[in-house]
């Protein structure tokens, strides 16, 4: 039997893409690369994204079409090309971030994301290129915090790749699962899928140059945390608790999974939220609701600075769920708090830098 290109082209032709229901040679999806040997015959199949996911499918079914309509004994030898770039590789994203700060708690409920909102707005009041990624998957708070519940990020076609670009307010990149899953429904994923969706907020989206990009991490302890320390140079992590001995039982955890010998992120500080309340007509009075000064005796124990004292005020809360957050207040108690908190994020984080100038990305160790 003598093969030729025609024979080839109408097997092909016997193949759907499922993304856009056209055959391979009308979707103009066949290379122009084609040779023949014999029995032996090899082409390309372009497709849109190096991550297309029927890219496997689509190449069995090639090969099938080939050995049915034309001979079982041929040799099909299939190779991709796309026509966008591909994702750069793991030690190569985000090369215009210059610092990586992850903020967590080791239980909900302590503030962290008003923290990570607060410090990323009032490191943007320094002066700093600041982005802010609310990698909570399964609880993003971000889009409120920063009234911004009803946009909707689009991509844009920059270097040959097609990037999600990030929402901006206050100066701030901004990116949140919560601009594209409904806020009125649970978001019901696997491990791997929230991962997996983490990555492309990460690697598939336009952050250009930034001083500081922020992660607000999920509470606790799992793969979301594993997923960052082995996608990003995480230069540092900023543990939020409140003084209640609870919060700090699980403050200790996420200390430990930071920086045990499998992940080795070092502590930038601890903040201790809701340090005390004070009443807004009473601006020098302080009650300690949950407890006096326990992560700052955490700190002491865990040889780890305290970076922070954010005290209870009535206007946190107000301006969290009105999304203007309190650091914009520059003047206020609680304004003052978090810019201290920044400059002392600011001083740590160079502090780190100057010891380990070269950051790496974590192996997890099996």
């Amino acid at each position: 039997m003598t093969l030729y290109p025609k024979l080839i082209m109408d097997a092909l032709a016997t193949v759907r893409y499922p993304g856009n229901g056209k055959n391979l040679v009308e979707a103009d999806m066949v290379d122009d690369n084609m040779r023949i040997d014999g029995m032996n015959v090899s082409f390309s199949l372009t497709f849109e994204k190096p991550t297309d996911p029927f890219m496997k499918s689509v190449i069995k079914a090639a090969e099938k079409a080939i050995h049915t309509y034309v001979s079982p004994d041929v040799q099909v030898t299939i190779s991709t090309v796309s026509r966008q770039a591909a994702r750069p590789e793991v030690g190569k994203l985000l090369p215009q971030v210059k610092n990586v700060i992850a903020v967590s708690s080791g239980k909900g409920g302590v503030g962290k994301s008003t923290v990570a909102a607060n410090l990323a707005v009032s490191l943007s009041k320094l002066g700093y290129k600041v982005g802010l990624l609310d990698a909570d998957i399964f609880g993003p708070s971000m889009p409120k915090m920063f009234q911004v519940e009803d946009a909707r990020p689009y991509a844009e076609s920059i270097d040959g790749r097609d990037l999600i670009v990030p929402v901006e307010k206050y100066g701030i990149k901004l990116l949140s699962i919560g601009f594209f899953v409904d806020p009125n429904q649970a978001t019901l994923w696997r491990g791997s899928m929230a991962s997996n969706a983490l990555k492309q907020l990460i690697a598939d989206a336009a952050w250009g140059e930034l001083d500081y990009f922020i992660l607000d991490t999920p509470p606790g302890t799992s793969d979301i945390h594993l997923t960052l320390v082995q996608t990003l140079a995480i230069t540092g992590a900023v543990i939020v608790s409140t003084p209640q001995q609870v919060a700090l039982a699980d403050a200790r955890k996420g200390i430990n999974m930071y920086t045990n010998d499998k992940v080795n992120v070092p502590i930038l500080g601890l903040v201790e939220n809701m340090a005390w309340f004070t009443p807004a007509e009473l601006p020098e009075n302080k009650y300690y609701l949950f407890g006096k000064e326990g992560v700052k005796t955490l700190a002491e124990e865990m040889n780890v600075p305290l970076i922070g004292q954010i005290p209870v005020v009535q206007s946190i809360c107000e301006n969290g769920d009105k999304g203007t957050p309190a650091a914009l207040e520059e003047n206020s108690i609680t304004g003052q708090a978090f810019m201290e908190l920044a400059k002392n994020v600011v001083e740590q984080t160079e502090k780190r830098n100057a010891e380990r100038p070269a950051t790496h990305i974590v192996e997890i160790k099996k």
